[in-house]
């Protein structure tokens, strides 16, 4: 089993930057897709940023530019940078990590974040 923790979320002015943690621990297997997904109230959870097992990045064009997906193997953690963070980027993000088993994956929590016009 794999538990994820997400942390770095809060409230921050238009403009600012945030950057959003999320640790994994238990049975881990390094080399696995992982992606960052926000979720706004009404709205469906939408995906922001991937890191595919070879450590390849996608992001949504709403981010573009804007966030970057890393990862620490070290530390079991993948990052999400924010910056010039929009009131349109208010959400809970989650972070999501894949199994070597297929059809399975593991998500945590959730961090809020709210950015203030």
């Amino acid at each position: 089993q794999v538990q994820l923790v997400e942390s770095g979320g809060g409230l921050v002015q238009a403009g600012g930057s945030l950057r959003l943690s999320c640790e994994a621990s238990g049975s881990i297997f390094p080399f696995v897709a992982m992606g960052w997904y926000r979720q706004a109230p009404g709205k469906q959870r939408e995906l922001v940023a991937a890191i595919t097992s070879a450590g390849v990045t996608s992001y949504a064009d709403s981010v573009k530019g804007r966030c970057t997906i890393s990862r620490d193997l070290s530390k079991n953690t993948v990052y999400l940078q924010m910056n010039s963070l929009k009131p349109e980027d208010t959400a809970v993000y989650y972070c999501k990590r894949q199994s070597r088993v297929p059809g399975v994956e593991y998500w945590g929590q959730g961090t809020q974040v709210t950015v203030s016009s």
